[in-house]
């Protein structure tokens, strides 16, 4: 009996392994930490149907422009062109008198202290200059009768002349371009004016060629311009019905 009891125990304590080892090890169960509930997705918007949906929910008059670097009124060209500049021949115009007429055909003594500055009355270029007076009273040559003299042909298409000076500006010659206001000589008394009060004969004529005398001395009456111009409007001398038949 003992020895069963014996036998018995060694079974019992050989089959023990073996059915500790059957039986599958059980690992520890892991701590359980409280999920955190997902978030639902953001949609992502693109920007076009972002501006779409701010567009359609607040009213139109709500929106604020963005801002330009150029204003719209300066992309707008101007169409209204510039005004011809003209001056008075003679500066100071405060220090000069004049009148209507004077002459058998149209031109104007403009009487000026001696030495008063004579400027061009508008942009152009020299046409005719006379450095020297060569009037001889015993031929009264009458393309010599201005003496010191000087014309220019505007850029509005008109010769301008100014005759009777005393000297003729420095760099002032045929072909030299001019602006209004500039100067090109200073009155005086030369040529056929030699023993009368000194004066600016101006004459206003369209612009045929340099010796020209004739036209040169005046076609069209400057007295009216010449009121404009000191007054400080600026109006073109318009050339209009002028015969130029009896030019030399």
């Amino acid at each position: 009996m003992i020895a069963m009891k014996g036998w018995g125990v060694c079974l019992i304590l050989i089959a023990l392994p073996v059915a500790c080892s059957a039986v599958p090890e059980i690992a520890p169960p892991l701590p359980v930490s409280t999920p955190t509930p997902a978030l639902p997705p953001t949609p992502t918007v693109a920007p076009s149907m972002t501006a779409s949906a701010s567009s359609t929910s607040s009213p139109t008059s709500s929106l604020t422009p963005l801002p330009t670097d150029t204003p719209t009124a300066s992309l707008t060209p101007t169409t209204t062109p510039l005004a011809r500049l003209y001056v008075f021949p003679v500066q100071a115009p405060r220090d000069v008198g004049f009148s209507e007429g004077g002459h058998a055909y149209p031109a104007t003594d403009i009487f000026a202290p001696f030495g008063a500055r004579f400027v061009a009355v508008t942009d152009g270029v020299v046409n005719f200059v006379s450095t020297k007076d060569v009037w001889n009273p015993k031929t009264n040559d009458p393309n010599t009768r201005g003496g010191l003299s000087v014309a220019i042909v505007g850029d509005d298409g008109v010769r301008y002349y100014g005759a009777h000076l005393s000297a003729i500006a420095p760099g002032i010659q045929v072909g030299v371009r001019v602006k209004a206001g500039q100067l090109l000589g200073y009155v005086g008394n030369s040529g056929d004016a030699a023993h009368k009060e000194t004066h600016l004969h101006f004459g206003i004529s369209p612009p045929t060629y340099p010796q020209d005398w004739h036209s040169r001395r005046g076609l069209v009456d400057p007295y009216p311009y010449l009121v404009a111009w000191r007054a400080g409007v600026s109006v073109t001398p318009v050339l209009a019905n002028i015969d130029l038949t009896t030019a030399p």
